[in-house]
C-alpha cells in the first residue's frame, strides 16, 4: 500500500496500549529487513531517516525505497524526518514525498519551539503529513546529533502538556530518561512524566532511544502511554557484528553480498523481537 502518515495506526496504539517501532534506514540492506520482519510479524513500522541518512543514500533515492517497501508489502508504513533541524530541511522532505516529519526545537526556549513547531504543523497537516514534536534534551549519539550526558535535560510534564496544547503534534516526544546509543548502565525511565503527560494529551508519547532499554521498562512504558518508539543503535551492533566475525573468518572475502546479507537478516531478527515487545505484531 502507499506510505502513510502516523495517524493510520498510532491512535489505535494509544487506545489499545501498543507501540509502533521507528527503525532507520542506514541502506537498502535496512530497508529490505526491516520490511521483511513487518510482513513476517504482520506489523504496521515506520521508516525513520535523519538528515544524515539523507545525506548518504539521496533525499530522492529514500523516498524510492521506502515506497516500493510499502507498496510491495502492503502493510502501513510511515516515511518519517527523525530529529528535522529546520523548517527548509521539513519542507523539502514533505515535497520530496515522506508521510510524516519531526521537527525537533528542543533546544529552543519553550516558546521558541512552540512558536516553530506549529508552523510545521499547519503546513504539514494542510497535506496531511503527521508531525512529532519534541521537549527536553535527550542525551546520547545518534547520527549528527550529540548531546552529552551532563547537558541532557528532562521534560517538564507541565511544559509538555502546554506544548502540546499548543502545537498539537500528532506524536510527542519527551526527554524521560532514555538516551541515544547503546546504554552503560540501566537507564532510569521518570515513568512519572510519561503518566501525567500521557493522561493528559491525545497522542501517543514517543520514546526515542529505545535500543539496549530492559524489555519490562518497554513494557512499563507502553502501559503507561508510549506509542512510538524508535530503534536504530541495536540494529547497527547486531549487523556490525556479523559483517565484522565473516571478514575476520575469511579474508578472501570481497563479495559485499557475502557479509551484508547476512547482516541484513540479523537486522530482521532484531526488528520482529522489538515487535513483539512492543505489541505491533498482528496489527497491521
Amino acid at each position: 500500500m502507499p506510505l502513510v502518515s502516523m495517524n493510520h495506526f498510532l491512535p489505535q496504539a494509544k487506545q489499545e496500549k501498543f507501540a509502533v517501532g521507528q527503525f532507520n534506514m542506514n541502506n537498502l540492506e535496512y530497508v529490505q529487513g526491516i520490511i521483511e520482519a513487518g510482513k513476517e510479524e504482520k506489523s504496521p513500522l515506520i521508516f525513520g531517516a535523519s538528515e544524515g541518512a539523507i545525506r548518504y543514500i539521496g533525499l530522492n533515492n529514500v523516498v524510492a525505497l521506502a515506497r516500493i517497501a510499502a507498496d510491495e508489502s502492503g502493510l502501513p508504513v510511515a516515511l518519517h524526518l527523525d530529529h528535522g533541524s529546520s523548517f527548509d530541511v521539513v519542507m523539502k522532505c514533505i515535497h520530496a514525498g515522506f508521510s510524516s516529519v519531526m521537527f525537533d526545537g528542543s533546544h529552543y526556549p519553550l516558546e521558541e519551539n512552540i512558536r516553530l513547531t506549529k508552523k510545521v504543523v499547519e503546513a504539514a497537516h494542510a497535506v496531511g503529513i503527521s508531525v512529532e514534536g519534541e521537549l527536553g534534551t535527550i542525551g546520547g549519539v545518534e547520527d549528527d546529533l550529540v548531546v552529552a550526558d551532563e547537558d541532557a535535560q528532562m521534560a517538564n510534564a507541565q511544559e509538555a502538556i502546554h506544548f502540546w496544547k499548543e502545537t498539537r503534534v500528532d506524536a510527542l516526544a519527551i526527554a524521560v530518561g532514555t538516551a541515544h546509543g547503546m546504554y552503560k548502565g540501566e537507564p532510569k525511565i521518570r515513568y512519572d512524566i510519561i503518566d501525567e503527560v500521557s493522561k493528559q494529551v491525545e497522542v501517543p508519547i514517543v520514546l526515542h532511544g529505545g535500543s539496549g532499554v530492559p524489555d519490562e521498562a518497554i513494557q512499563k512504558s507502553i502501559s503507561l502511554g508510549v506509542g512510538k518508539i524508535n530503534v536504530n543503535t541495536e540494529n547497527q551492533v547486531e549487523s556490525t557484528k556479523v559483517v565484522r566475525q565473516l571478514l575476520e573468518q575469511n579474508s578472501e572475502m570481497i563479495d559485499p553480498r557475502k557479509y551484508l546479507g547476512p547482516a541484513r537478516e540479523a537486522i530482521k531478527e532484531v526488528v520482529k523481537m522489538k515487535m513483539r515487545l512492543f505489541g505491533s505484531s498482528g496489527k497491521a
